[in-house]
């Protein structure tokens, strides 16, 4: 077995794998063609195995009555099976919360592609699988060959039944073993009439629907086909991994290699035919060198055609890079497994083919593992009618002949001054010397004009100097045998570094193309990111794409209701107006290009390209190129396909921050709502259950009841109606902070002033209390909001006294910093529980909600709003000795100054 030099990105890659697989759950899927060829069955009898060594878990298992299946479910632990109601029926669903809390080693769950009931976490049960494996949960389940999202319309198309229920081949590609349980068509029809899969009355009906044989056989295919991929990406995931160089002769995989000339699309015909006889993968490869990098546009358009011919007879195509074709071809046949090339026989013959070799020869000289079949030429008449008849298919690029001809006809005039510069100094250095300063122009030529140009100003080189230097002079003639081996060596030395620096031109032109498309990537990708709506990505998009490929171009989105609609905005210059709605329509059902260049409705002026997410259809990107070749191109292709996945990554994740935030929105609301009603219907419902009691006794006795009483009555209702007066008045200013509305109305006052009114104002709540006032002097001026920093500090001595004994003293001080103005209240109760010291600011939030203390829980909340409406922040913490201790902070502002007019009429 031949093992090549592991490639350091592939190892990276195997690394994360590796890691990635080791923190996620095991996935096994049991896979079958039809329903009762035993998968359940098969997966209960893999999970005995485990029993022994590993914790497992039913999750969810269905029988359908098979006796044999209820059997092998002695000795599992089940999970209980979540009840819920819908449209007056009962639903048991698999109970995803109860398999989180039990945490098994492995859990069985059945029928992956369930569809879960409404108000369930997840919609689809494999949703709940992928939960259970992102924990570490090994998981086995059942899939049937209809379920799989890209084979669900074939399927409907065979039986004659849409299958709504699917799961996603990535999903379905992701997991770790797939264990396919096969039965024949004839053994899965005698076990449907032996009752084995369905109750009777519904077994008959079956075999004159689904269970038609016919259907059995193209389902057995299906999955089998399916398996086959699947192990085959598993075979070329290990080869990978162990560097493994060698062709494995396991399975048919064609690779057809196109180039620059006339062969290209009966290579393409042929390897279609070959693939279709051996039911065979197929892929069409173009291998682009620096050399061919500067093929004229008619070649280039006959190479794209090539590759769009493949593509549209169901290859794959791929543009390999390189500077030795062989070895890019080779190279992608070992990574790939492809065990035959086809190719055109080789263009060279004779004496050219043995002097200068070709291609073909070296591939198959390095590559004694492949299969190869050479195609032979055609005659050149039928070439050139062929190529007449599919003239219109592309617009044809003007040619570059004058460039051409003013780059060689520049190559003439450098030599020209080499001898020009050269000639005063005839007499005084020697021919040999003179021989370099003609090499240092050809070199100048090979770097400004390229290759042919400089081998051209070589020859040129040769001639003038022999004319004009070498003796005898004005004579082609050369006399002396050692000028001649000189020039010679010129000559050589010349060609030889005019090829190696035109090949370094060719690469740093194609390394130039290269960083320019990564350039404009990254330029995409960055503003991208930076979109917080769909209309910022639609403007970002459409202006990259026109600077990218000189196209006016749009983005069409669906509306609420599906629809295709027009960007609700205003058109830039870079945009597209006139879009058929039509044919977008078209795109988004189909999920595929059309328009001009393509094989669907090729007569319309603009090209449609799908928009395509991890969810289906996003939108439908429309442009009009100026040069069908700068988009269709393979490496312009290769870019745009780039640039639609990241508009498509960019919509979906602000279409996901966007229901996110609505679903916050949503949340939070709801539990507003819900604390905002438990507190009315708490704290609310005492007061004016007392008001009424209270009322109701003045009214029924109102003349029988001594004065004592009835101000005793009359007391509590006023007293209640205060209450329920102040807890109104906390809902209407949270309101009010937060919907923005407040203006602070700041004037400069002394901290003595505010603690004085406070004090007046909370005389009849303080007068039971101890209050220890500790003020510094010298406080400076405040420019508060008076009314609203009063509400504060009053909400603060009323959790104060709230929260801490009748006899417990209250501290309340303020002091002065260079920068802050910092006010304490501090109680001596039992302090704010641990991990609730930011909680308790929260709306609505009580540390005992059916405490003692009434209240809506508002007043902590409001406190914090106001403080950080004047830029402060308002902090708590325990204190040591017991209690809590809340902190005010306000920044200071620069001090008001004082008229010294007004100053000096105050002195005494």
């Amino acid at each position: 077995m031949k093992k090549k030099r592991p490639n350091p990105d592939a190892l990276l890659a195997r690394v994360k794998r590796t890691d990635a697989k080791r923190k996620r759950g095991a996935l096994k899927i049991f896979f079958g063609s039809a329903a009762g060829v035993g998968k359940t069955f098969a997966m209960l009898l893999a999970a005995r195995e485990r029993m022994s060594h590993d914790d497992v878990v039913v999750g969810l298992i269905e029988t359908h009555g098979r006796k044999e299946t209820e059997a092998l479910l002695d000795g599992f632990e089940l999970l209980p099976r979540l009840v819920t109601r819908h449209k007056g029926m009962t639903l048991k669903e698999f109970d995803l919360d109860a398999a989180l809390n039990r945490r098994p080693e492995l859990i069985l769950v059945d029928e992956l592609a369930h569809t879960n009931a409404p108000g369930s976490r997840h919609r689809k049960r494999w949703q709940d699988v992928a939960e259970l494996l992102d924990l570490g949960i090994d998981v086995y389940t059942t899939l049937n060959v209809q379920h799989l999202e890209s084979l669900h319309e074939d399927v409907g198309s065979i039986v004659g039944t849409r299958i709504w229920e699917t799961v996603p081949d990535t999903f379905f590609d992701a997991a770790d073993e797939i264990a396919l349980i096969d039965l024949s068509p004839d053994e899965l029809l005698t076990r449907l009439r032996e009752g084995k899969i369905y109750l009777p009355q519904r077994a008959e009906n079956a075999i004159r629907n689904f269970f038609r044989k016919g259907n059995l056989i193209a389902l057995r295919q299906l999955a089998l086909r399916r398996t086959a991929e699947r192990v085959d990406a598993q075979m070329q995931e290990y080869r990978a991994d162990h560097s493994i160089d060698s062709i494995w002769q396991i399975g048919e995989r064609i690779l057809v290699c196109i180039g620059p000339n006339d062969l290209a699309e009966r290579l393409v015909r042929a390897a279609k035919r070959l693939a279709s006889s051996l039911h065979a993968e197929w892929i069409a490869a173009y291998v682009e060198t620096p050399e061919l990098q500067k093929l004229p546009a008619e070649k280039r358009d006959d190479i794209l055609r090539a590759l769009r011919l493949a593509e549209s007879l169901g290859a794959s195509t791929v543009t390999l890079s390189g500077s030795d074709m062989a070895d890019a071809v080779i190279a992608y046949a070992h990574d790939n497994n492809v065990t035959k090339l086809v190719l055109g026989k080789p263009g060279r013959q004779g004496w050219r083919r043995w002097f200068l070799g070709s291609v073909v020869d070296t591939i198959i000289n390095r590559a004694p593992d492949l299969n190869f079949y050479l195609l032979g030429g055609e005659a050149r008449s039928a070439i050139i009618t062929q190529r007449q008849r599919r003239s219109a298919e592309l617009i044809i690029a003007p040619g570059s002949g004058d460039h051409q001809f003013s780059r060689f006809l520049g190559s003439l005039w450098i030599p020209l001054v080499c001898t020009a510069a050269g000639w005063p100094f005839r007499d005084v250095i020697k021919p040999a010397s003179i021989l370099m300063i003609y090499l240092l122009g050809v070199l100048l030529v090979a770097i400004r004009y390229g290759r042919g140009p400089s081998i051209l100003a070589s020859f040129s080189s040769a001639a003038l100097f022999a004319f004009f230097y070498a003796p005898p002079i004005f004579s082609f003639m050369i006399s002396d045998q050692e000028n001649m081996i000189g020039l010679l060596v010129m000559l050589v030395v010349a060609v030889i570094t005019s090829g190696l620096t035109g090949k370094v031109r060719a690469q740093a032109r194609i390394a130039a193309l290269r960083e320019g498309r990564a350039s404009a990537l990254y330029r995409l990708s960055k503003e991208l990111a930076n979109a917080r709506s769909e209309q910022e990505i639609v403007l970002t998009s459409v202006r990259h794409i026109h600077d990218e490929f000189d196209a006016l171009n749009t983005v069409i989105l669906p509306d609420r209701d599906g629809h295709a609609a027009y960007p609700v905005m205003a058109p830039i210059t870079e945009s597209l107006c006139g879009v058929d709605l039509g044919v977008v329509r078209w795109v988004m059902n189909h999920a595929q290009p059309a328009g001009h260049g393509t094989q669907t409705l090729p007569g319309e002026r603009a090209l449609y390209w799908p928009l395509t997410g991890s969810e289906g259809m996003l939108g439908v990107l429309v442009m009009e190129p100026a040069n069908l070749r700068r988009v269709f191109l393979p490496e312009q292709r290769r870019l745009l396909e780039t640039f639609l996945n990241q508009i498509a990554q960019s919509l979906e994740r602000v279409r996901s921050a966007e229901q996110t935030g609505f679903m916050m929105v949503q949340m939070e609301a709801e539990t507003l709502r819900n604390s905002l009603l438990n507190s009315i219907s708490h704290d609310l419902r005492t007061p004016l259950a007392t008001i009424l009691g209270a009322s109701g006794s003045l009214e029924e006795g109102g003349e029988r009841l001594d004065a004592a009483s009835r101000k005793k009555l009359i007391h509590a209702i006023h007293e209640e109606a205060r209450f329920m007066s102040d807890q109104t008045a906390k809902i209407l200013e949270m309101a009010k902070l937060e919907s923005g509305k407040v203006n602070l109305h700041r004037q400069w006052i002394t901290v003595e002033e505010i603690i004085g009114s406070v004090w007046h104002r909370c005389e009849d709540m303080l007068q039971a209390r101890r209050v220890n006032l500790k003020v510094t002097d010298g406080l400076q001026l405040v420019y508060v909001d008076v009314p609203l920093i009063q509400v504060v500090m009053m909400n603060l001595l009323d959790n104060a006294c709230k929260y801490s004994p009748a006899d417990g003293a209250i501290d309340l001080h303020a002091e002065t910093t260079r920068y802050a103005l910092e006010i304490f209240v501090e109680d001596n109760g039992p302090g704010i529980p641990a991990g609730l010291e930011q909680k308790i600011f929260d709306k609505f939030f009580r540390v005992e909600s059916e405490g003692v203390q009434r209240g809506v829980g508002l007043g902590l909340s409001i406190c914090r709003s106001i403080v950080e409406a004047h830029g402060g922040e308002l902090r708590v913490e325990n204190r040591a000795q017991g209690g809590a201790s809340f902190q005010i902070i306000l920044p200071a502002h620069e001090q008001p100054r004082i008229d010294t007019g007004e100053t000096e009429m105050l002195k005494p």
